[in-house]
């Protein structure tokens, strides 16, 4: 079922592909701060040697995926398939779901009490006003617990009904380790695996508005009171790696996470996962050390 669904994206996901331009307790405005400086391309892949003497990229994280999503094969897997915490990478479904329901991105929201307390990373404020737009925004780019909360208690099925709502989504593209509890990813209860978050990353980008928001270094919001300016938690898109969307994520439960789409050279679509690394900036090296693995097996 599921690659059904990515064949009848395939021209979505043509249509938004863009050349990427040349601690808390969860991620956001502190993370930048250890934020890895910006690279050029794919870095030098670090192999190992499989047991039939293969070259395999030797990755340090706890988990992580190469899938092919247009043949749907995983070209290199290691303990893809095991469930962990997975942090703020559950605002992807927060989006999809969201989004769902063709909501009115204009529409004035209030912030309430129960979307700032605790929320670690937000830049909201009690009491301000804001469209439902910049809520989304600050959700994917610059990882806002506080607007991934908003966006659920404003949408039509409220908060408990909008989790109900991300559950049934995640069953009903098979993906059979996902479950969520929260909205944010603050919840160490939202869980998933390597394997799992390929696929969904690729569903989400197959959404336009989602895919054009993943890909914005930065941008302003308004409230009634302020404009601010976020920055992308994904550095990856820092480097001329050709980032068709992702989602960073971080709880110490999970460790550093990220999920991207990335298109390599020769044209080829690959989603990669990189789940429970060791630092911030791990995710983005190992992720960019997958992709140079990959391009250096195509070129043989």
């Amino acid at each position: 079922m599921f690659q059904a669904i990515v064949r009848l994206l395939l021209p979505s996901l043509i249509a938004v592909v863009v050349a990427a331009p040349g601690v808390a307790a969860s991620e956001g405005p502190a993370e930048l701060l250890s934020a890895e400086p910006a690279q050029s391309g794919a870095a030098r892949p670090r192999v190992k040697r499989d047991e039939h003497g293969d070259l395999v990229p030797d990755v340090r994280a706890a988990a992580a995926i190469v899938y092919d999503p247009i043949r749907g094969e995983v070209l290199w897997e290691e303990n893809s398939d095991v469930q962990r915490s997975i942090a703020s990478i559950t605002k992807v479904m927060t989006a999809v779901v969201f989004l769902e329901s063709e909501p009115d991105l204009s529409e004035q929201v209030t912030v309430a009490s129960s979307d700032v307390r605790r929320a670690s990373t937000t830049y909201l404020r009690r009491n301000e006003q804001l469209q439902v737009d910049d809520l989304l925004h600050l959700a994917l780019i610059a990882s806002d617990n506080g607007a991934a909360r908003a966006l659920a208690r404003v949408s039509r099925w409220g908060t408990e009904g909008f989790i109900d709502r991300m559950n049934e989504k995640a069953a009903g593209l098979g993906l059979r380790a996902t479950v969520f509890t929260d909205p944010s990813g603050l919840d160490a209860g939202n869980v998933s695996s390597a394997y799992d978050l390929s696929r969904l990353i690729v569903y989400a980008v197959g959404n336009e508005q989602i895919a054009q928001i993943m890909r914005m270094r930065e941008h302003r919001i308004a409230t009634n009171r302020r404009r601010v300016r976020i920055r992308n938690t994904n550095k990856l898109l820092d480097n001329d790696i050709n980032v068709w969307g992702g989602k960073t994520g971080f709880i110490r439960r999970a460790g550093y996470c990220l999920a991207a789409l990335v298109q390599l050279p020769q044209g080829e679509l690959v989603a990669v996962v990189v789940l429970g690394a060791r630092s911030n900036a791990a995710r983005f090296l190992e992720t960019r050390r997958l992709v140079g693995w990959l391009n250096t097996r195509l070129a043989e």
